[in-house]
């Protein structure tokens, strides 16, 4: 089967040649890797404080990572309006739309916000239960500054976005580099100097989402970038653009959604488990973020690729950049996971995690090892691409389906019948893993996708 006619190509006027797509990717990547590196280092400072510290952490980054993922759907439908507008050549209506979704994105962040921070400490108990008292107080209080920091973190990724959506990836970096470098040095000095436990994690996090968000929006002000957002006193909503942004959001937000709902589930079955289960699979989720960040810095790469091309009527350009990318991606989860599993040991030392913890860990990422390069990159890069095309219906309910009838399903059942540990919820995401990308192939080489439409 051909997967494309490299007849139809125009190679000498191609979108993103080597330089350009090298330009857009390195960054995202690295970006995406000190971001979990940075949080890999946060958990093993926040580790030092105790177990019961670094299970609370883990409890409301649960409930943290759910509203990341609806952020980054947000982000990721202004990425790909923006970018099939720009790919059009229409730089007016690609502005028009981005101050369309500061304001859908500010009001929605503000909104959770505020019902967050009047029901989290029901909240935190209808998810996780009884947990014991003392790790319930920290979640309670890392959870009040994790809500106030949704409004800046949200509108940090939206502005991130649009300076991707343009091909300029370099800057977003260099923010969320020093904003990372922040957060560590706030983590030290609040922790160690001022003795504030996970009081003083939280705070150095709200803070640094503070900065970008300022930053951010500082340089996107000045005339010169391609995307640019001032004069807010002008802001009217436009509900036609609205609902275009929504149309890609809410999908692909319902997805996440259901995607972090379902970890929230699993998490409630691990946290009846034991403070050592906890820590086991907190670490082990960290070190995952690690081995797959080359991947999902692929995929946010190759949204502003494809919705380029698609944007440009160059529907044979997108099915090949996605062919490209889906084997650069593969090649960078190889060595991620081996490098991981090189230093999951030496990590977990470093934090001073309990031997139980650490040998449950070290088993969990041994098997992540041996099968996420097999099955990973195809289940989750190819739908980036398909989801830039405007195909993100298709995605959505895959995507929820393989989370509650193989991750969520399987690890219930594997706990309340067979009695496993942790290792349950790896198992239940490889099974999903593999049905996620048998699916997405298949639907990529149908090929109906392409003839999805957003501008």
């Amino acid at each position: 089967m051909k997967i494309y006619d490299k007849e139809k190509i125009d190679w000498s006027n191609m979108p993103f040649d080597n330089k350009a797509l090298y330009l857009l990717l390195v960054p995202i990547i690295v970006e995406q890797l000190l971001n979990s590196f940075m949080g890999m280092v946060d958990t093993m400072m926040v580790s030092t404080v105790g177990s019961q510290a670094i299970s609370a952490v883990s409890l409301v980054d649960s409930v943290n990572n759910l509203v990341i993922q609806i952020f980054s759907a947000m982000a990721a439908g202004a990425a790909i309006i923006c970018s099939q507008y720009l790919g059009s050549g229409n730089k007016e209506a690609g502005n028009k739309a981005a101050r369309q979704v500061v304001i859908t994105v500010a009001t929605i962040s503000v909104g959770l916000m505020i019902i967050c921070l009047i029901t989290r400490k029901p909240l935190l108990q209808m998810i996780f239960g009884q947990v014991e008292a003392g790790v319930m107080e920290d979640a309670q209080i890392y959870f009040l500054f994790s809500a106030v920091s949704y409004p800046f973190l949200a509108l940090f990724n939206a502005g991130a976005a649009f300076y991707r959506a343009s091909g300029n990836s370099k800057f977003p970096m260099k923010v969320s580099l020093i904003s990372n470098i922040l957060n560590i040095v706030g983590n030290a000095f609040f922790i160690y100097v001022c003795h504030l436990g996970v009081t003083g994690a939280a705070l150095s996090t709200l803070l640094s989402r503070i900065f970008n968000m300022v930053v951010v929006f500082c340089f996107l002000s000045k005339p010169r970038q391609v995307i640019v957002i001032n004069e807010y006193t002008k802001f009217r909503p436009d509900m036609s653009l609205i609902w275009k942004i929504l149309a890609i959001g809410i999908p692909s937000g319902v997805e996440n959604g259901m995607f972090q709902f379902g970890k929230l589930a699993i998490q409630s079955t691990v946290s009846s488990m034991g403070t050592v289960a906890i820590a086991a699979q907190a670490m082990t989720n960290i070190l995952e973020n690690v081995n797959g960040v080359f991947g999902i810095g692929v995929g946010i790469g190759l949204m502003t690729v494809v919705g380029q091309c698609i944007g440009a009527g160059k529907k044979e350009e997108a099915k090949y950049y996605i062919c490209k990318l889906v084997a650069i991606a593969e090649l960078g989860i190889i060595a991620s996971c081996l490098f991981v599993y090189a230093i999951t040991e030496p990590v977990t030392v470093l934090a001073g995690m309990e031997a139980e913890s650490a040998k449950m860990c070290l088993e969990m990422v041994k098997a992540i090892t041996i099968v996420k390069p097999l099955v990973w990159t195809t289940s989750f890069i190819i739908a980036y691409g398909l989801r830039a095309a405007g195909d993100v219906k298709f995605s959505m309910l895959v995507s929820t389906c393989t989370m509650w009838l193989c991750r969520v399903a399987m690890c219930i059942f594997l706990v309340k019948v067979f009695h496993f540990g942790p290792m349950a919820v790896w198992i239940g995401m490889f099974a999903d893993w593999t049905v996620r990308s048998v699916i997405f192939v298949t639907r990529f080489l149908k090929g109906k996708w392409i003839k999805s439409k957003i501008i």
